[in-house]
């Protein structure tokens, strides 16, 4: 009798137990959510126009790898911000292509009719030169730039799949290219990575320069052209967890 109750109360610490760490879990999700609430009401999606200096205030003066490749970066970079205004015709007829590409590899068109709406909206915006209040104002409107999102998260889904014979040579974990974009790509919140900006770049027939601010080795600032060879159009710079666009 005395084994039995043992036994019970045993299972009932355990069950007691699960239960605490469930509610620990939900106390540090909830507190990730807070925090990410704050990020959204403190920070706006997309900046004004900045000196490329205002970079050294966010590293420590001692950490001496940040802080020379931000100097060595300054003869040839003006500012950042987080957008380019100019929209040429060839770059607004692929835009306007691209939902028909979507469907005819099999996304369904009532999925995606909204955020290609968006996308055009905003394109259309762009394209009337605007007053600099206005532009920033689409683009920090959270369910606009929502929106905007998840249809370049969708073309570039799409162009990977579409190239999968090239594609999956860069995947790892032994995942086929349309599994890599369920997971990596589609999904909001998933960071970009180089074969992101590769299948973006060639979807719209942009040409991108990344500048890579790293803690690799040396003091330069290294930087890659997607496609490479191309003329880039779009300047970014990266940062582990984060892309802000430059200005020549």
């Amino acid at each position: 009798m005395a084994e039995e109750q043992q036994q019970e109360t045993t299972q009932g610490e355990m069950e007691a137990g699960g239960v605490n760490c469930l509610a620990y879990d939900e106390a540090i999700m909830a507190q990730q959510d807070r925090i990410q609430q704050e990020i959204a009401t403190s920070i706006p999606l997309v900046s004004d126009r900045q000196e490329l200096s205002v970079l050294q205030r966010e590293y420590a003066v001692e950490d001496t790898i940040y802080q020379l490749k931000i100097k060595v970066s300054k003869p040839q970079e003006s500012c950042i911000t987080r957008f380019e205004s100019q929209i040429s015709s060839l770059f607004k007829a692929v835009a306007a292509k691209s939902k028909l590409d979507l469907v005819n590899q099999g996304f369904t068109e009532f999925t995606i009719e909204d955020f290609h709406n968006t996308f055009m909206d905003l394109l259309e915006l762009c394209e009337k030169q605007p007053g600099l209040c206005e532009l920033l104002g689409s683009f920090r409107d959270q369910s606009v730039s929502d929106y905007i999102v998840v249809y370049l998260r969708l073309l570039t889904s799409g162009y990977l799949q579409r190239e999968h014979g090239f594609f999956q040579h860069f995947i790892e974990g032994g995942r086929s290219v349309k599994e890599f974009c369920q997971q990596e790509v589609e999904p909001m919140s998933k960071e970009s990575d180089h074969i992101h900006i590769i299948a973006l770049a060639q979807a719209l027939n942009v040409s991108i320069l990344v500048e890579y601010m790293d803690r690799g080795e040396g003091g330069s600032v290294n930087h890659h052209v997607f496609p490479e060879g191309s003329e880039p159009r779009v300047f970014l710079l990266y940062r582990p967890g984060h892309y802000d666009i430059l200005y020549k």
